[in-house]
């Protein structure tokens, strides 16, 4: 290009013009991500990294100044605050904007974020500072108090993994590998750790395994998962309801196993 050339020039500029704007918009679009609304006050930082979130304003129970309680807001300065969300929160949002009924069921979901945190918290046992030192042994001097939590939350990832069980979510057909292609078997423990600890929904499990995303497999999956939250919950036993009778008059009992 010539300086003599005043069309080439404008072609120039007008490219870089362009590319400016793109790059203003693309910084625009970080920035976004990582806003923090007027609600939260200035202490959060922007973070685009942080992810999904949603806000949320914790509350306390106050005395009402007569016999019972009354939820308030309790954040700092009444302000509210972030909370990261989970692969369930995602998929409970994509299904409102669908008008479907959330997928999974409260006790469900509070398993997945159970099993979750116990994964990590013995995950991070041995990091200095982490929440597992600060919390379960009261102080740096009690080793052993520190060897039995480790051991407690072991066993009982133990016991949920031998929940979960060696089955199959999805499993595929019986055909040539070269027909099949490169769709393969979704194991029921490899469902769990991916939404509950990999933070993946349903379609990115689906899609890491060669499935079509559709409503027949993120139905099956869907299924299998929570068939799976269920077995970790395990079974619920209700209070017998029974009658004893002093005298001519019956009175009823409850006896629970």
């Amino acid at each position: 290009m010539s300086y003599h050339d005043p069309k080439g020039f404008r072609e120039a500029r007008e490219r870089a013009r362009a590319q400016a704007a793109a790059e203003a918009a693309r910084i625009g679009a970080v920035k976004a991500r990582g806003a923090v609304p007027d609600d939260c006050g200035p202490e959060i930082p922007e973070a685009p990294a942080r992810g999904a979130y949603q806000v949320v304003r914790p509350q306390k129970l106050y005395p009402d100044g007569r016999d019972g309680y009354v939820a308030k807001d309790a954040g700092y300065l009444g302000r509210a605050a972030l909370r990261h969300a989970d692969a369930f929160d995602v998929m409970r949002v994509a299904a409102a904007k669908r008008k479907k009924p959330a997928p999974f069921t409260e006790t469900q979901v509070a398993m997945g974020r159970h099993y979750r945190d116990l994964v990590e918290r013995h995950a991070s046992a041995g990091i200095r500072g982490s929440s597992f030192t600060r919390t379960r042994t009261g102080g740096t001097g009690q080793s052993g108090a520190f060897i039995d939590a480790l051991m407690q939350d072991r066993q009982e990832i133990d016991r949920l993994l031998k929940k979960i069980g060696p089955g199959i979510a999805l499993e595929v057909r019986r055909v040539r590998p070269s027909d099949r292609g490169t769709r393969s078997a979704i194991p029921d423990r490899a469902l769990v750790d991916m939404v509950c600890i990999g933070d993946k929904t349903i379609s990115d499990v689906l899609r890491a395994h060669g499935w079509s995303v559709n409503g027949r497999t993120v139905g099956a999956a869907s299924t299998a998962l929570g068939h799976a939250l269920d077995r970790m919950v395990g079974p619920t036993h209700k209070p017998k309801t029974a009658a004893v009778h002093y005298g001519d008059t019956p009175v009823g009992w409850q006896a629970e196993e």
